[in-house]
């Protein structure tokens, strides 16, 4: 889209999206649009990263292979998003850009998939998109957004950051079990820092952390970028090989793929949307117990719905779009975008879709409207036929953003207040058991269940939700499932 408009098209978009009324222009909107997708365009490369790499409990990576295929999830990666996004400028008209959520594909990934199959597990992504749509209609999200006391709220954000930046570490082989029975992990390889990839996600890590400081716009899409470079020229150099050499490990090399210069043929390719549409919706009611998918789609609801919700507030006030009763003008029509957007993004197996909190970047630029929207979506869309692309990075040179998104998230721990224990010990187990057991669903019922019983044992029971009543009775059916199992001869 260009900036340059003719009257007719530049009075229909001004009259459309009401930008003159909202104190913007056209070239600012399409500057604005322009700015939320760099900022945010890192995740056409970390999301396969995450969901794409992992097999399922079938033993299948995404889109039924046995060798993951990035491409093909990074394609639909950004055939949702830009759908989305646009589907949210011209419904909502505000400048808000959507995508796979960072989060809750790791949830998807790591404690949902590895219980079932992809298929299944997109099945429940979807579900969840569609609990959050009925909640918007019948608006009972306000009975959900009270029930949850806000430091649990942002414990489960914090934990969720730690979890991902263990995942970065991990995959960049930063950190590794050991051999021995303790300690269960260690530093690199036999405890030193002793291979050129290790190095490159270090000079990665360092760089992508310097950027944000420094609040470079971009500053995580530049990281993985100059990275993967580095990693070009340290291969093209050492020549540290795969992980994997005839079958036999090779610590010393690259975790997920060889680095090397892309051909011309391997930038631009016409996109596969063959991962559109594979998903069971109740599938994954056979493979495990009705509680423990309700549970799973309510951990993916609490995750999503909340982010949302400070997203929005968040990036509205930076907008000036927040009425002086403190409403959000079009709410309604944001969070219908929004679970549409879970959804679909569970129909097109890339994981729940929701609002990012880089669309600030296009809000910094001056965006005021849906047309900023509109052009990030565009973005995304071309964005799809440089999907080969991202078959070019290796773990070590996109793990720093990861470490770097999980940093960004933790921040938020600075709103819990750890002088109040009723609070601090179920924040504190809700942010702790997320990493320490790989599992983000362990945390928050942990934490739900700490909160519920702390709060009864001190006589404050009457302070506590009754649907928070409900969902910790559901938490320990779910963590006591093996002991029934065992009573009852299952």
């Amino acid at each position: 889209m260009s900036v340059t408009q003719t009257p007719q098209s530049a009075s229909f978009l001004d009259k459309y999206f009401k930008i003159s009324d909202r104190g913007s222009t056209v070239g600012t909107e399409v500057r604005g649009g322009f700015a939320t997708f760099f900022t945010m365009a890192y995740i056409v490369v970390l999301n396969p990263i995450i969901i794409g790499t992992v097999k399922d409990a079938d033993g299948q990576f995404l889109g039924d292979g046995s060798v993951p295929n990035i491409p093909l999830v990074a394609v639909a990666t950004a055939f949702v998003a830009g759908l989305l996004t646009i589907l949210m400028g011209v419904v909502a008209n505000v400048p808000f850009a959507l995508a796979a959520g960072l989060g809750l594909n790791a949830f998807v990934t790591y404690g949902i998939a590895s219980q079932m199959s992809w298929e299944d597990a997109m099945g429940l992504v979807v579900l969840e998109g569609l609990v959050i749509l009925l909640l918007v209609l019948t608006g009972f999200r306000t009975a959900v957004f009270h029930a949850i006391p806000s430091s649990l709220k942002t414990a489960i954000s914090v934990g969720i950051g730690l979890f991902i930046a263990l995942i970065g570490f991990v995959d960049a082989g930063f950190v590794r079990k050991t051999a021995a029975p303790a300690p269960p992990i260690e530093l690199g390889i036999g405890g030193g820092l002793t291979s050129w990839p290790i190095l490159v996600f270090v000079v990665g890590l360092l760089a992508t952390a310097l950027l944000v400081a420094r609040k470079v716009k971009g500053a995580i899409l530049i990281g993985i970028v100059a990275t993967t470079i580095f990693a070009i020229i340290v291969e093209a150099i050492a020549k540290a090989g795969p992980s994997l050499v005839n079958g036999q490990p090779n610590p010393q090399g690259w975790g997920l793929n060889v680095p090397a210069l892309p051909s011309l043929g391997d930038i631009v390719d016409i996109p596969s949307l063959g991962l559109i549409g594979q998903f069971s919706l109740f599938g994954a009611f056979s493979k495990i117990s009705v509680v423990l998918a309700i549970l799973l789609v309510f951990t993916l609801l609490i995750t999503d719905f909340f982010d949302t919700m400070g997203t929005i507030v968040g990036v509205g006030k930076q907008a000036d779009l927040i009425a002086e009763d403190g409403t959000l003008p079009r709410t309604r029509e944001i969070l219908l975008v929004d679970s549409v957007a879970a959804a679909a993004g569970g129909a097109g197996s890339v994981s729940s879709n929701t609002t990012y909190i880089e669309s600030a970047a296009g809000v910094g630029e001056g965006a005021r409207t849906g047309l900023a929207s509109v052009v990030t979506g565009v973005l995304f869309l071309l964005t799809m036929f440089l999907a080969p692309l991202v078959a070019v990075v290796p773990y070590e040179a996109a793990a720093p953003a990861l470490v770097v998104v999980g940093f960004l998230m933790m921040t938020s721990i600075r709103e819990i207040d750890f002088t109040d224990f009723e609070i601090a010990i179920p924040a504190f187990l809700t942010i702790v058991l997320m990493p320490f057991t790989y599992s983000i669903a362990n945390g928050i019922g942990a934490g739900f269940i700490a909160y519920v019983l702390i709060k009864a044992v001190k006589g404050k029971a009457g302070e506590i939700h009754p649907l928070l009543w409900t969902v910790t009775a559901l938490f320990v059916v779910y963590f006591a499932l093996g002991p029934i199992k065992i009573l009852l001869g299952l």
